[in-house]
């Protein structure tokens, strides 16, 4: 999702609190996603999903005034489009096959991807310390996922394939945030999921049930209530202060997982977990000691 640029005072309290809200959103979509994945192809879920991630972004499109749809970079909403439709079908891929708390755990690691494509797309110089960090995150996965183990869960790669996703569809939108409308960019990205997963449809829709027609279209609009109120976050308050709470989204995916389907996670999953956690928030503390003014000489 693009972060607008603020045009009101910033409000911390204000931000956190709807960046909170937006993580039980997301968790509350994924477990209705869970849920759909037993009776419904994932490409169908999505494309529910997007339905109403349409409605949405017609209707901001429509209050911000005529003609937002014009990009100034087509080629890299394309690029961020795909990604994000990228991401929501392998986060489902990945949901279908594992626990709830596991998944979200994998799926936190795109800051590590995302530091690694800022160098060859944005140009950015990785500091030592942040290698370190996205190794530790890397290495937090290993301990979630637990190759050549027993408990080895190809599923997993699912939830990697997520995260790089994601990741691709963030470096994007840091490189166009400067050029293009966050409404024109939200639109894109709506319509360019739709159009992909409505061509991939055919292949493997069935008939829904009621319920899980209902469900499906629930589901659309409490993820897409969740980017907008993530959308409302990061007007109020700056990206380093809010990615600290973006991770209580395991703390209610891990909850609903047990509550829903009476999954709770082992040893390794909380411990690979928290390594992924401490990873992402250095690396977010990082960023936010890189864009901190260089202090000013005092008198002499």
């Amino acid at each position: 999702m693009i972060l607008p640029p603020r045009q009101r005072p910033d409000n911390p309290l204000r931000g956190v609190v709807l960046l909170v809200v937006a993580t039980i959103f997301f968790s509350a979509s994924d477990t209705m996603a869970k849920v759909l994945t037993a009776s419904l192809p994932v490409t169908e879920i999505a494309w529910l999903r997007y339905v109403a991630f349409v409605v949405l972004a017609v209707w901001l499109d429509a209050r911000s005034g005529p003609g937002r749809f014009r990009a100034r970079r087509p080629a890299l909403q394309l690029v961020r489009g795909v990604g994000l439709v990228g991401s929501a079908i392998f986060i489902m891929l990945a949901l279908r096959r594992m626990p709830m708390a596991e998944t979200s755990a994998i799926s936190y690691v795109s800051p590590a991807l995302i530091t690694i494509l800022s160098i060859p797309v944005l140009g950015e110089v990785v500091g030592l310390r942040r290698w370190a960090a996205v190794v530790v995150g890397l290495l937090g996965v290993l301990v979630v996922v637990r190759p050549g183990t027993a408990a080895f869960q190809p599923a997993g790669l699912f939830a990697v394939a997520c995260a790089l996703c994601w990741a691709i569809a963030s470096v994007v939108t840091r490189k166009i945030s400067g050029v293009e409308r966050a409404t024109t960019t939200l639109l894109w990205s709506a319509v360019v999921g739709l159009v992909v997963l409505s061509a991939m449809l055919p292949a493997v829709a069935v008939w829904p049930r009621p319920g899980d027609l209902a469900l499906g279209l629930l589901l659309g609009v409490v993820a897409s209530t969740g980017q907008y109120l993530m959308v409302l976050a990061y007007r109020h308050a700056g990206a380093s202060l809010l990615a600290p709470f973006s991770y209580m989204q395991l703390l209610w995916a891990t909850a609903m997982g047990w509550l829903v389907f009476g999954a709770w996670p082992d040893g390794f999953t909380l411990a690979g977990a928290a390594i992924i956690v401490g990873s992402g928030l250095y690396m977010a503390n990082r960023e936010r000691t890189r864009q901190l003014p260089a202090p000013q000489p005092g008198p002499v």
